[in-house]
């Protein structure tokens, strides 16, 4: 069991952990699944299963912080939709509850000695290399969850993952299938352009044109409306050389940090898998090896011989180093019991029998005062600075809501008041790149009423507001300023369609055995991934129908993005003649029933949304 986990370490099971991490990990404090604060408020029954709205609430926010991660400065809550985060947050806690049904009705399962090995082996959990406690303890912590809690959403997730890879790995095709479709894949096509050149400089535009566009689009050539802005600006990082700290504080500080770092012990073990009915031969059998290892048998070649743990077996037992809370408290309880080299009496865990080894003992790496005092002074006064912030933004808050300027808030918080470039509702240089500032400077209170805006926050250390110093209103730029950039556009335009139109007349005389004016540019051979040929006229070649006789060719045509006019002709289909070797064949078959099983999944998915009763509230 343990070594599927190491040899799909590459697989589905890593990925699912590492991604599990770095969602939660970018949502720090988000609390789903576990602490719904009431059940009675539901937003739905799944098969009669309730999802809370607490829950329903969550996950919300989930997708508002996912969208402001991936937006960054240009995220705008105001412009999401508040209903359609409910549904698509809603169908995703629905979609999540089925497939977790299935897995259980399916008898899916994922061990609690799995999910040890699966957590000492994660790479965010390790430092040097090494499953590390205090590590894994401060990743979890930060994601706002306890180590049970932890535990039962990675459980959940492996369930469903079984799930899937379960039903997407049983996907299978024929070999009749895969010949087919490497026919297909394989297949050559010989063919010949000629490209009519959209030529711009050759299309004449008179003033008249290029004044009736201008007269018929004026919208299109107007000024941008604009806004010059006033600001304050408050910084958290201005506060800390504010604020002290004393000598005791920061030992105190020092004394708390060191006190959270814990030793770390290297046990192996050999286990004799057991359950109610097999518990006493399980005892018989480790009873055994206990005496074989009284007798001066090496503990790693008997691990390797007898242990049913895979996972550690073929390593002589060897589990590395953990810190306490990791293991199964048993085993837990009889590995600190050890000294360094000594083997346990048979203990029995949720797993089956053990016997255990102390291998080693790694004490924590104790850092000195001083090494650590510059990062203590910091956090200390960070804890200062941080209600000194609070306060601050809250009297900028009062005292720019009630003054009619900025002049009054800059000089009670010895601030000054600096000025933007003009800037558009697309935003600009500096604090015009956000967009809840860009938000605010085009308000109705702001831009029309002229009052302050509101405190905005520009990230998590620095906060604004902003009034409007001088509004730009859009304008109609005079006719000469955009004449030159019409009489451009009109040719390309121009151009284009006069090229399309000479293309389509080459095809109707071609279609009627007539010759081209120009020389074809022949491709030999052609596969679907040519490389050298324009993606959009290797598409058409094969969307094109095979040609009814050699010398009665296909033709089409392509109009590329730069306006020119590409005439294709279809000679000659091939497919190949050769037989698929078993490597290219197991290629395919891989290939084939991987997607088969996918779209297996997908077909399960819905399946188990046809089948259930789902109540929204």
């Amino acid at each position: 069991m343990l070594q599927n986990i190491r040899d799909n370490s590459q697989g589905w099971i890593a990925k699912t952990i590492i991604g599990i991490i770095i969602m939660l990990l970018a949502l720090t404090g988000f609390d789903a699944i576990f602490n719904a604060a009431s059940n009675s408020r539901n937003a739905a029954e799944v098969n009669g299963e309730e999802i809370s709205l607490d829950e329903l609430n969550q996950a919300m926010n989930m997708q508002r912080r996912q969208l402001a991660q991936q937006m960054g400065g240009n995220f705008d809550p105001s412009l999401l939709d508040d209903k359609l985060v409910r549904e698509s947050s809603l169908r995703a806690l629905i979609d999540r509850a089925l497939l977790l049904q299935g897995a259980r009705d399916a008898d899916f399962a994922f061990s609690e000695a799995a999910l040890d090995q699966l957590i000492l082996q994660t790479p965010e959990f390790t430092v040097d290399g090494a499953f590390n406690a205090a590590r894994f303890d401060q990743v979890i912590q930060q994601m706002g969850y306890t180590r049970l809690q932890f535990r039962e959403l990675l459980k959940q997730e492996m369930l469903i993952g079984q799930l899937r890879a379960g039903i997407s790995g049983s996907g299978f095709v024929t070999d009749e299938q895969i010949e087919a479709f490497a026919r297909l894949e394989q297949q050559t096509r010989d063919f010949a352009t000629i490209t009519v050149q959209a030529d711009a400089g050759a299309a004449e535009v008179s003033d008249e044109e290029a004044r009736e566009y201008y007269e018929q689009n004026t919208d299109r050539f107007r000024s941008p409306e604009q806004v010059v802005l006033e600001y304050v600006e408050l910084n958290k990082e201005s506060f800390f050389d504010q604020v002290d700290v004393s000598d005791d504080e920061v030992n105190d500080l020092y004394q708390q940090r060191i006190a959270n770092l814990a030793e770390q012990r290297r046990a192996a073990h050999i286990l004799i898998e057991a359950d109610d009915a097999s518990d006493a031969d399980a005892k018989k059998k480790i009873e055994e090896i206990a005496k074989r290892l009284a007798a001066g048998e090496d503990f790693a070649a008997l691990a390797k011989e007898v242990s049913e743990d895979p996972g550690s077996a073929n390593e002589g037992g060897d589990l590395g180093f953990a810190g306490p809370g990791v293991y199964d408290p048993a085993f837990e309880k009889a590995l600190y019991a050890l000294e360094e080299g000594q083997v346990s009496a048979p203990v029995r865990s949720d797993f089956g029998w053990h016997l255990i080894k102390l291998l080693g003992v790694q004490s924590p790496e104790v850092p000195t005062l001083e090494s650590l005092k510059p990062e203590l002074v910091r956090e200390l006064k960070a804890q200062q600075v941080e209600q000194r912030f609070v306060e601050a933004s809250k009297q900028l808050e009062d005292t720019a809501f009630e003054s009619s300027d900025l002049a009054q808030p800059a000089q009670e918080l010895g601030l000054s008041v600096q000025t933007t470039e003009a800037f558009g509702r697309e935003g600009g240089a500096g604090i015009a790149a956000n967009s809840q500032v860009i938000q605010a400077a085009f308000s109705d209170e702001v831009l029309i009423d002229g009052a302050n805006s509101s405190v905005i926050e520009l990230d998590p250390d620095t906060v604004v507001a902003v009034r409007v110093k001088e509004h730009l209103q859009p304008e109609l730029l005079p006719f000469d300023s955009v004449k030159d950039d019409i009489v451009a556009q009109l040719q390309r335009s121009k151009a284009a369609e006069q090229a399309r139109e000479a293309g389509e007349r080459m095809i109707a005389t071609l279609r009627d055995g007539g010759e081209a004016d120009q020389q074809w540019v022949p491709v030999e051979a052609a596969s679907r991934n040519q490389d050298g040929i324009e993606p959009a006229v290797l598409q058409q070649v094969f969307r094109m129908p095979k040609p009814e006789a050699p010398d009665k060719p296909t033709y089409g045509s392509v109009r590329l993005a730069d306006g020119d006019f590409v005439v294709v002709r279809l000679s000659g289909v091939s497919e190949p003649k050769s037989e698929l070797s078993e490597q290219d064949k197991q290629n395919y078959r891989r290939f084939l029933a991987s997607r088969s099983g996918q779209q297996d999944f997908a077909a399960y998915r819905q399946m188990l949304h046809a089948d259930a009763e789902i109540e929204t509230f």
